[in-house]
């Protein structure tokens, strides 16, 4: 398991996840929270190459905004 980053916020969505530094998982990887509950999957890279953020399309859309400040891993 490896730590993609924290959520920075939310937008049209999706969990905009700020990565810790250059290595990102690959569109399509799960994620999930520091307790190993599913939070859904990677589904776009974007931002600068030394630290991109991920778009993370959750599986629960309810509780999307609780998640912004929370740490996520790829699985």
């Amino acid at each position: 398991m490896e730590r993609v980053g924290t959520v920075s916020r939310t937008a049209q969505g999706l969990a905009v996840v700020r990565c810790d530094d250059a290595d990102h998982p690959e569109i399509g990887t799960p994620v999930v929270d520091e307790s190993l509950n599913s939070v859904g999957r990677v589904v776009d890279v974007f931002g600068p190459v030394s630290q991109p953020y991920v778009a993370v399309s959750p599986n629960n859309r309810s509780g999307l905004a609780e998640l912004v400040g929370s740490k996520l891993y790829a699985r």
